[in-house]
């Protein structure tokens, strides 16, 4: 089967997303294209931003290669499924302009996998993928008949019909990714690294994937839940790839970077630097030094709460004392020349209290930023504690809740973010 895979061009205009908007790599499509590729179908793989194309200019490719099925995601790789912008204008938008020219339409990604009816209703699309996408694709792409395919919803009539529960890959077999020359020359990017001096290019990788916490805030209940550690050749075999693409920088994806001193002794020897989002409580001073000899030019270490009571009830199950985790960062930044420490908006946690912990953090070199607001993700424990399981409405609930809760957003959000269905009125209004 002929099968075009497709990170559309993302704008972000009005929106409350708060990730990184430079371009990165397209992991889900990366090992989507791999495994098609290993069972004999044809595949093309665009990139909206490391292509320079809109998403006119992506339908027309796709629409000039005449595929039998496109796929495309709702979230800008793997690395923002847990806090993808809301609405899925962005999609629709290429689909519209797609107008049937691609085969038959699958949407992958975090809103299809928490709320499958919508997002089949509000995209027009044959298909969603629910959970983590890449065997699914698979599947969908040998299969005639779509209305039993597990781990999807379809429409049937004037309903959805949803099929199963959603899907966690195998992951730890993964094949290395190998990338397109042309793509990594147009990633100099070097996610989350704030160094004047930066070498060779950016890539993003994945040596684990899920993270054994269940933290109340994090939106990974319907995907990149149970943690799985990849095989140690193949992460290894793909960064010595893009090393000889000129690659310097690489930034692991993974929820949380657990020590893992394999990995690290392995590095040692290799000229890459990377860096990594991890918990500080989980290391020990000795792992934290092989971290820096390894390459660690940046930590994004979650904190969350300055008090036992905060942590608690973020469900943070953090054994040390507020002091213990300040030390810890900051023997980490002896090793490692970024760290930073992420807090939230907590009850618990007086405004004296986090500035004076700030103060001292910064003293030492450790970027502690101001506590930023909660987006309630219907893949969270925090929404299905509040409204339950997710409904048709749920990216809603949640939106107009973050709206009306907080007056002031973090220093990298719109100031002004718009509601949902203003958001999605021009590509999803009727559907």
């Amino acid at each position: 089967m002929r099968v075009a895979l497709v990170n559309p061009f993302w704008m972000y205009d009005g929106s409350i997303y708060f990730g990184c908007r430079n371009p990165h790599l397209p992991l889900e499509l990366g090992y989507s294209k791999a495994l098609l590729e290993a069972r004999g179908h044809d595949v093309m793989m665009l990139d909206g931003q490391l292509q320079a194309l809109d998403n006119q200019a992506l339908a027309e490719a796709v629409a000039n290669y005449r595929p039998e099925m496109t796929v495309v995601t709702t979230a800008p790789t793997y690395l923002f499924w847990r806090c993808a912008p809301p609405e899925l204008r962005v999609p629709a938008e290429f689909l519209k302009a797609l107008a049937g020219r691609g085969g038959r339409t699958v949407a992958v990604g975090p809103h299809g996998s928490a709320t499958p009816a919508p997002t089949v209703r509000k995209l027009g699309v044959d298909a969603v993928v629910r959970g983590e996408c890449e065997e699914i694709v698979v599947q969908l792409a040998e299969a005639r008949d779509w209305s039993r395919v597990p781990a999807t919803a379809v429409p049937d009539g004037d309903d959805v019909r949803i099929n199963g529960g959603v899907h966690a890959s195998g992951f730890v077999d993964h094949p290395p990714l190998h990338w397109p020359d042309a793509w990594i020359a147009n990633h100099p990017h070097h996610h989350h690294r704030f160094e004047e001096v930066q070498r060779g290019l950016g890539a993003e990788v994945e040596a684990s994937r899920g993270c054994p916490y269940n933290c109340t805030f994090c939106a990974k209940i319907d995907f990149r839940d149970k943690y799985r550690r990849r095989n140690l050749d193949a992460v290894l075999a793909e960064i010595d790839g893009l090393i000889a693409q000129g690659v310097g920088y690489v930034y692991f994806v993974d929820e949380i970077f657990l020590p893992q001193k394999p990995l690290l002794e392995a590095l040692v020897g290799r000229d890459v630097q990377f860096g990594v989002q991890t918990r500080i409580d989980l290391w020990k001073p000795d792992l934290l030094e092989l971290l820096g000899a390894a390459g660690c030019v940046s930590i994004e270490a979650g904190v969350e709460s300055l008090t036992v009571e905060g942590r608690e009830a973020l469900a943070k199950r953090c054994r040390l004392d507020t002091d213990e985790l300040a030390d810890l960062l900051i023997v980490a930044r002896r090793h490692v020349p970024f760290v930073q420490a992420n807090l939230i908006g907590m009850e618990e946690d007086e405004a004296e209290m986090v500035a004076a912990w700030r103060d001292r953090l910064l003293a030492a070199g450790v970027w502690a930023n101001e506590p930023v607001p909660l987006y309630p993700y219907p893949s969270s424990p925090s929404y299905r504690a509040k409204w339950g399981e997710p409904d048709d409405l749920a990216w809603e609930r949640a939106h107009d809740h973050y709206l009306e809760a907080f007056d002031r957003f973090s220093d990298i959000q719109e100031q002004r973010p718009l509601p949902l269905p203003a958001l999605e009125r021009s590509c999803c209004a009727g559907r």
